[in-house]
């Protein structure tokens, strides 16, 4: 369990929101962030701030290194080799690493498996400097994660990507409880970040296209195992990883952008930060030398890598509880994402994360209903209905059917709107299909998904 003292109180999340620029290293870490790319013509002619609910996005002033920086919560977490676990899932069986107190907030230095994969070389040091990002630019916990073979010996073929840190027993707790986690402030811990495609595992299967422009046959099929290139050496897969730097528009709003062609050009994009992966233990197998492993792809009902971009700053995410203490854990850092997350990855890079982790018990009302049963969302202007295709495929197998996800993501509304809205389940059916929105979380994840956005000032 981690030793790390606790902190003081920290603020309140729209007092943590306006801090900008702590530390001492913020020219260094701009410096790294301009000289990763040209970023100064395309980022100045950006557009307006899109604030996120809890505020924009914020550069803290420096590489927000282990034990260094800004820490908004009431305890902090690192993410130690030995108190990770890289493609998997805690277990029901697991130990915490970290207790807390319901309604308590705790700050998690997450860090993103991009730069430090086996394709990559497993070695960010040498991935990153390859893409003019110096020594002192790359996380230590990164590094060391990296290199830490016998405590994360792996498979690349069928192992998860994402360090997963945790899992974090939250006093209380018990199953059949909801734990309502909420992402409060959001802070890069480095200014870029990483998009990859990989296993064939995007929205198109293998290559892009054929050499006229025109998708093959091929390319609409659903993907189907690994990419087809298994050699033995991952770093000869084929893989493609697009290095992304962030840095201050106008405005001061955090942008990532990518060249446009060989001109110069740059098309530039709002940074909204989010966890991708949040999660409770989901599996209540008896301790076992061959107690299964839940891999960190496939989201579960105990949510995982549930991806859905509308999760950020201000939102609340349930999930129902199966253990003591909830056990939770956190991974896969976003900094941003569109809807579907087509190419397999979103703009991947590590986080500093503080959440309010808070036990709602049956019948208080703290949680809609739905969430004792099947994990649900809520930003601050709307309801967030999930649909998975086989939250349970982790045991068996997983099967991708979007029509599976977005009929779920139906019912989950409806029974919503009926028990906690008190509304008719035909009236709700039809309000369903005249003003709600069902968007793709993600197509990628093997379990694939759907979430409907029911706005609630329709209901004012």
């Amino acid at each position: 369990m981690s030793d790390i003292p606790q902190q003081p109180t920290g603020p309140d999340p729209a007092t943590a929101a306006t801090v900008v620029e702590r530390g001492l290293g913020r020219r260094a870490f701009v410096q790294a962030a301009l000289a990763t790319a040209a970023l100064g013509t395309g980022l100045a002619a950006a557009g307006p701030a899109r604030a996120t609910p809890g505020g924009r996005a914020r550069l803290p002033g420096e590489v927000l290194q282990p034990g260094r920086g800004p820490v908004d919560g009431d305890v902090y977490l690192p993410s130690r080799v030995e108190e990770v676990l890289w493609g998997y899932l805690p277990r029901t069986t697991d130990a915490p690493v970290l207790r807390v107190a319901s309604g308590r907030t705790v700050t998690v230095d997450t860090v993103s498996h991009e730069g430090i994969l086996e394709d990559q070389g497993r070695d960010p040091v040498g991935w990153f400097a390859a893409r003019g990002v110096p020594r002192d630019q790359v996380l230590d916990d990164a590094v060391a994660i990296a290199a830490g073979y016998a405590r994360h010996p792996r498979d690349f073929d069928a192992d998860g990507p994402h360090v997963v840190t945790g899992p974090v027993y939250v006093e209380g707790a018990r199953p059949g409880d909801v734990l309502k986690i909420e992402p409060l402030t959001a802070l890069p811990r480095v200014p870029y970040g990483v998009v990859s495609s990989r296993h064939g595992k995007g929205a198109l299967a293998r290559q892009l296209a054929t050499p006229a422009g025109g998708i093959t046959e091929a390319e609409v099929m659903p993907p189907v195992g690994t990419d087809g290139r298994a050699t033995g050496d991952p770093t000869r897969y084929g893989n493609v990883s697009v290095f992304t730097p962030v840095a201050r528009g106008r405005g001061g709003v955090l942008r990532a952008s990518l060249p446009v062609g060989t001109g110069g050009n740059r098309v530039s994009w709002p940074v909204d930060c989010f966890p991708g992966l949040m999660a409770v233990a989901t599996v209540a197998d008896a301790p076992a030398p061959n107690d299964p492993l839940v891999n960190s792809i496939p989201p579960t009902r105990g949510g995982g890598n549930i991806d859905i971009r509308r999760l950020t700053v201000g939102s609340a995410f349930y999930v129902p509880v199966v253990a003591e203490g909830a056990l939770f854990s956190v991974g896969d850092p976003h900094m941003s994402m569109g809807h579907g997350e087509v190419a397999l990855t979103a703009l991947e890079g590590s986080l500093r994360l503080t959440f309010r982790l808070t036990v709602c018990r049956p019948g208080s009302g703290d949680a809609p209903s739905v969430a004792f049963r099947y994990p649900f969302g809520e930003s601050p202007d709307a309801w967030l209905p999930i649909g998975l295709s086989d939250p349970d495929g982790y045991r068996d197998g997983q099967f991708v059917d979007l029509d599976v996800a977005a009929r779920r993501a139906v019912v989950n509304a409806l029974d919503f709107l009926e028990h906690d809205r008190g509304m008719d389940r035909s009236v709700a059916y039809a309000y369903l299909s005249a003003a709600a929105d069902f968007e793709v979380s993600q197509v990628v994840d093997r379990t694939v998904g759907v979430h409907g956005v029911i706005y609630k000032d329709h209901f004012a």
